[in-house]
């Protein structure tokens, strides 16, 4: 049964879903060797990020009045300055895949354990006030007019920082990957989603199931 995402409409978001499940918890997994070598500084890539990438991205992400700027900048942003710096975060393979692909498509990607979620899962802009928290730290972030998805316990992943509560761990079995695309950049979503899935049957047993989104009236 394939899992299901209600999203509430939006006029800028362009999403890319999908679900992966591994063969064993992910402390089994390693990383493809494939995508490791794209977070050398000195790797080529089939997408890159730009000025206009990076501009519609932070507009897709104010039009609740969410201000995308300095410690709340989009996660795409800080992977590549990561790079810059030769400091590129090796996590496990489902993140170090999804955050090479954010790095250099310029699209912040989510990547949640599914199994962690509870109850109905949707896609909205977060109401004023909204806060949660995003590191093993206890820190908190303010995601008032942030587009997110949420559970029934709150938001769960963001273009900025996804939750604490719902990040892979090595228990990991199945994961929730979405690209927070916008329509202000045709046909990027859809290449990048296509090079993302590529990149995840490199790791070892994985398998890729669709995801039903359900449009809110």
């Amino acid at each position: 049964m394939s899992l299901t995402v209600m999203v509430e409409p939006h006029p800028f978001l362009d999403l890319g879903l999908f679900v992966t499940r591994l063969p064993s918890e992910l402390r089994n997994i390693g990383t493809p060797p494939m995508v490791a070598t794209l977070a050398d500084p000195d790797t080529t890539a089939p997408l890159a990020p730009s000025e206009q990438v990076k501009v519609a991205i932070r507009d897709l992400l104010r039009h609740g009045g969410f201000k995308p700027a300095g410690r709340s900048k989009p996660a795409s942003e800080y992977l590549l300055a990561t790079l810059v710096d030769a400091q590129f975060p090796r996590i496990n393979a489902l993140v170090d895949t999804c955050n090479v692909v954010s790095m250099h498509s310029g699209i912040p990607i989510s990547v949640v354990d599914v199994a962690k979620l509870d109850g109905r899962l949707a896609i909205r802009v977060a109401a004023a006030g909204t806060t949660y928290v995003f590191n093993a730290s206890g820190q908190t972030i303010d995601a008032s007019g942030l587009v997110c998805l949420c559970d029934e316990r709150g938001p769960a992943g963001t273009p900025v920082k996804d939750a604490q509560r719902t990040k892979t761990d090595d228990a990991t079995r199945t994961a929730l990957s979405i690209l927070w695309g916008t329509n202000a950049l045709p046909t990027l979503t859809a290449r990048t989603v296509q090079w993302y899935r590529r990149l995840v049957a490199s790791i070892p047993g994985a398998t890729i199931e669709e995801v039903t989104v359900q449009t809110a009236a």
